[in-house]
């Protein structure tokens, strides 16, 4: 694996209200909030993460989830090295969303990286995690649950984008 210091481009994909500025906020600042804000375009934050011996400075791009906003979509998809795609583990739809989502990322950037998160895992499932992963392994994609809520492996979506980002340099 590289080691020194990169900057590295990731986005979060998915449909509104699947909790991507929630994962984000979890990440970054370690906080949580339940109160709905809709992104509009999109927000960049960053926070830096070791991988190896090598040091990240992940700018993380939350995307806006609303599809008729796709012809922005394009131009903030260059430059990634990889995404987390999220769904909703209460709302099936948005699973099945993610298959436009990440043909449109690919058709923009390419084969990288893409990690299927199962978000709001603290709450009811209308699906469980196996078919999330019979999914995510159609579609060619490592799935991990999470809970932007109660922080469940949050850290751990984060760390291994990073280091499949780094095994792709």
């Amino acid at each position: 694996m590289p080691t020194g210091r990169y900057i590295i481009k990731l986005c979060l994909l998915g449909d509104g209200a699947v909790g991507k500025t929630s994962l984000v906020r979890r990440f970054v600042f370690d906080v949580f909030d339940d109160k709905y804000l809709m992104s509009f375009g999109t927000k960049v934050l960053k926070k830096s993460l070791t991988v190896g011996e090598a040091e990240l400075n992940l700018m993380i791009w939350d995307i806006l989830g609303q599809k008729s906003q796709e012809a922005l979509h394009a131009a903030y998809y260059r430059g990634a090295r990889g995404a987390l795609a999220v769904c909703d583990f209460t709302r099936p739809e948005t699973m099945k969303n993610l298959r436009s989502w990440l043909g449109s990322f690919r058709s923009v950037v390419g084969e990288m990286p893409v990690i299927i998160l199962g978000n709001k895992a603290d709450l009811e499932k209308s699906y469980t995690l196996s078919e999330l992963e019979a999914f995510g392994k159609e579609i060619g994609c490592k799935v991990l649950e999470t809970s932007a809520k109660t922080g469940h492996n949050v850290e751990r979506a984060f760390g291994e984008i990073g280091r499949e980002v780094m095994e792709e340099i």
